[in-house]
């Protein structure tokens, strides 16, 4: 489409001598640790530029500023991290509370309009070029920052992309970090006398994980090599594409009244029904072999099972998995399908989540992202969720046109669920082989399910 030109880049940090009670250390939990050898977090909003009666007359300028407040209050992701190599060859991370700054970049794409990334059935893959930081592995933020923007101008348009260290925050922190920064920077509010309307991050450890962890981790840690930086998408022996399906509310109560009345429940919920609809309907147009084994790989949030406050700052959550055959799974109805994804959801009890984070520190396992390539083309793994708010994100000159994610961690297979513009919609970005994207479009029951927005 066009090559992305770098107009000019800032080092963003947050206002010295504003956050008195800034802690020095933070320490990394193994729900964190876990994360160091895959890449960081990627997730942007595309906008309209500000109409001409805006107040704003510089957005970049206007961005740098809020952005520097927004740091005020989540003030780790101005650090870095600290590894530490003990006598017995064990190591150990912590992030270091040194306001070494934020990476703001402000890009130009010349000839680039909105309708260029909005109309096209597949998602461009200039998509990955708004983003920073690609290629890394999350342990980097021992020397990169641990929070990248990247603010890249259209004709008519601006793309705001988010680059963020998952072995210290996760969506939920991400979105929270996005929903602080719109609102200081279309309010203004944010120091002083003037608050903001969003709950602050906490950031205590260890009264949180008092009994169960024993502060810092040290473990045998593996030294990444270069293949650790391997892009997925250039692993896989078939052609990836991505794009975005939207479901509607209407459409989504419909999969879910189906789902709970097929095992005489209403325990299902409308998440769980969409995702064993997309299972069976991805399984079904990959033509495999019924006695192949299929996988969901679901990632499960960790923060109220282990009774978190929800304004915990830090990555809560682990990654469990859902197994059946092929056969079995499209001979069964969309019943049985979600109610296998919900049975391992809610098994995950507290107990489990203790034992889980005390399994760790025994026998650490750090997944890298080699391990997320779904090469036999017989996954899903699904990240993000619909509650986090994406489309309230009014930064001063209007709502959102869309979400997209970088190229981080993606491989054939991979879902990012995000809310819907629409009460109650949810829209699934999907990573798969051209072969099946093609299927599905051709399969006349699932697209029935498909909203054209």
């Amino acid at each position: 489409m066009t090559d992305i030109q770098v107009v000019s880049t800032h080092c963003v940090c947050h206002i010295e001598g504003v956050c008195q009670s800034h802690k020095d250390r933070i320490e990394l939990t193994p729900w964190e640790l876990q994360f160091l050898l895959i890449h960081p977090i990627q997730k942007g909003l595309l906008f309209h530029k500000p109409p001409p009666s805006s107040m704003i007359v510089n957005v970049i300028e206007h961005l740098k500023q809020s952005l520097s407040s927004t740091l005020n209050i989540f003030y780790p992701l101005a650090g870095r991290f600290v590894k530490v190599q003990n006598e017995d060859n064990t190591t150990h991370f912590f992030v270091n509370c040194t306001n070494a700054g934020v990476e703001f970049v402000h890009a130009v794409a010349d000839g680039v309009t909105v309708s260029d990334i909005l109309d096209p059935i597949y998602v461009p893959e200039i998509i990955c070029s708004f983003f920073l930081q690609n290629g890394t592995l999350n342990y980097d933020g021992i020397s990169k920052p641990l929070l990248a923007i990247q603010v890249t101008e259209f004709v008519d348009g601006f793309f705001i992309g988010c680059t963020l260290n998952h072995s210290i925050a996760d969506g939920t922190i991400l979105w929270k970090f996005f929903n602080t920064w719109s609102e200081i920077s279309r309010t203004g509010c944010g120091g002083g006398d003037n608050p903001i309307s969003q709950i602050p991050p906490i950031f205590e450890r260890q009264q949180y994980f008092n009994g169960i962890l024993n502060f810092p981790i040290e473990f045998s840690f593996p030294e990444p090599n270069p293949v650790e930086f391997q892009e997925p998408e250039k692993s896989n022996s078939f052609p990836l594409r991505q794009r975005v399906f939207h479901f509607s509310k209407e459409k989504i109560a419909q999969l879910k009244a189906k789902a709970n009345s097929e095992m005489s429940t209403e325990k299902i919920s409308s998440l769980q029904a969409l995702l064993g609809h997309f299972w069976q309907c991805v399984t079904r147009n990959r033509s495999l072999d019924p006695n192949q084994e299929v996988k969901y790989k679901l990632l499960v949030g960790t923060r109220h099972r282990l009774e978190l406050p929800p304004q915990y700052f830090g990555s809560a959550a682990i990654v469990r998995i859902v197994k059946t055959t092929a056969g079995e799974l499209l001979k069964q109805g969309l019943g049985w399908a979600s109610w296998e994804i919900h049975k391992v959801i809610t098994s995950q009890t507290s107990v489990e989540v203790r034992r889980d984070l005390e399994d760790w520190v025994q026998f650490p396992v750090l997944p890298r992202v080699t391990d997320l390539v779904l090469h036999a083309g017989d996954s899903l793994a699904t990240g993000s969720s619909p509650r986090f708010n994406v489309y309230g994100n009014d930064f001063g000159w209007g709502r959102p046109l869309a979400v997209r994610s970088g190229n981080g961690n993606k491989s054939g297979g991979k879902i990012t669920v995000f809310e819907g513009e629409e009460e109650g919609s949810i829209q699934f970005e999907v990573c798969l082989s051209t072969e099946t994207l093609q299927a599905l479009e051709d399969d006349a029951d699932f697209m029935a399910t498909v909203s054209t927005r």
